[in-house]
């Protein structure tokens, strides 16, 4: 029973089919040089994305806004919990500082729905030797405005990630 006072958690669950095989779009996450062609949603810019893929290794993506949305430069850490290549990457993942560190969502203007850590899993599979579907789960988002913009910016991203591989 859901106590009255508690929000709500749902995950955010985001699937798409793409016109590539499953190994190049492995690498678009795995390979920084391809992360940096797409992170982020529509009319940001990735300019820098740092690796240690291993399970235990983190990630540190940047991302920086338009200039007509002020320029502001966002980071993303994340820890690598489980990696299966070619078909699994499990981490979390969390706002942070340019070195690394993480920080108060807050700190940075996002309103309290926003979540510290993000656990997400992506799954890659074949369809056929040049079609991969790919999903991607992000745990527990409290049901509001933010999940809703996470839900679109995914949409978006990995719309750029799509348009990067042809």
């Amino acid at each position: 029973m859901i106590e009255q006072n508690q929000p709500i958690k749902e995950d955010i669950v985001v699937r798409r089919i793409i016109d590539a095989p499953v190994d190049l779009v492995w690498k678009a996450w795995t390979d920084p040089e391809y992360v940096m062609r797409w992170w982020g949603p529509s009319h940001y810019t990735s300019p820098s994305a740092k690796i240690d893929l291993r399970e235990g290794g983190q990630f540190l993506f940047h991302m920086k806004a338009p200039e007509n949305q002020g320029s502001f430069e966002h980071y993303s850490v994340g820890t690598y919990k489980r990696i299966v290549p070619n078909k699994l990457l499990e981490f979390t993942q969390s706002l942070a500082d340019k070195d690394g560190n993480k920080i108060d969502p807050a700190s940075v203007g996002m309103p309290p729905d926003f979540p510290h850590e993000i656990h997400t899993e992506i799954t890659f599979k074949a369809i056929r030797p040049d079609v991969t579907e790919l999903t991607i789960v992000e745990r527990d988002w409290t049901m509001g405005q933010m999940a809703v913009y996470s839900e679109l910016g995914l949409h978006q991203t990995i719309t750029k990630l799509i348009d990067s591989l042809k």
